[in-house]
């Protein structure tokens, strides 16, 4: 390798990481005023100082969709980077006239198009959830059927095929450039488009347990987080993955009967 190249791909490398990293920061310190926002909601609340819920209004489906945009960028960006950075090498590699950084915001973009797409989905299930009483003005569940219904769900995904499939692809990298490699900005989307999708196959079962403990349960939100990430990166992963499901499925299982919590 030149040394022009290696500084390059250096330069590459830091700028991508340097930008992952403050994407991550600015999403997790969002969540945290959040939290913080509704801990003083419970307060008043449990001072009687509340007023009387009243039906959402659009503002409110739009804030709850940021809410869960933001949220998916601060649990899913750490364990796509591998991905992301391994774009970026590549890319440089590949010499390709376009700006190679550029293009890797193209990829990124992609990647979280298909989690925004997602967010969206689950902002409209929270508000059907509210909608029938099944989670409390501070977004806890207040059904052990829903609650050890999503356990239960969610442990079963984790065992099966499909899982397994998702995973495999997110787990490596440079397969899936090598394979799925498109030129342009236009292909650096469709193949974060791509990458996403599979992501959203590995994971979307686990998203849906915050409305389990709680969607603004910042220790939930951080364990699945770390869940995923341990899945997708450490030699062990898939071995991980199937032991969480097997005891998501316990637990669904023990709160469906009222032995637990």
């Amino acid at each position: 390798m030149s040394p022009v190249l290696e500084s390059l791909l250096d330069r590459d490398r830091t700028i991508v990481l340097a930008s992952l990293v403050a994407i991550v920061i600015l999403a997790w310190l969002y969540l945290l005023r959040l939290a913080g926002g509704m801990a003083e909601m419970a307060r008043h609340a449990a001072m009687g100082m509340m007023p009387q819920t009243e039906p959402w209004a659009l503002v409110d489906a739009l804030l709850l969709f940021l809410m869960w945009t933001v949220m998916m960028l601060a649990m899913m960006v750490p364990s796509a980077a591998p991905m992301i950075l391994m774009f970026a090498v590549i890319n440089r590699r590949r010499a390709e006239p376009q700006g190679p950084v550029v293009r890797t915001w193209s990829f990124l973009l992609g990647y979280l198009v298909v989690w925004t797409a997602y967010s969206a989905l689950a902002a409209l299930t929270q508000w059907a959830l509210h909608g029938a009483a099944l989670l409390s003005p501070m977004m806890v569940g207040t059904s052990r059927y829903l609650g050890g219904g999503l356990l239960v769900a969610g442990g079963v995904y984790q065992l099966t095929p499909l899982k397994r499939a998702c995973l495999v692809t997110c787990r490596s990298p440079v397969s899936f450039l090598m394979t799925e490699w498109r030129d342009g900005h236009a292909g650096a989307m469709v193949m974060g488009l791509r990458h996403g999708l599979y992501c959203v196959g590995c994971c979307w079962a686990l998203m849906a347990l915050l409305f389990v403990a709680g969607v603004m349960n910042l220790v939930w939100i951080a364990a699945l987080a770390t869940l995923v990430m341990l899945e997708k990166l450490v030699p062990g992963g898939p071995r991980l993955g199937r032991l969480a499901g097997a005891a998501l499925v316990v637990a669904g299982a023990l709160m469906l009967t009222r032995l637990w919590p």
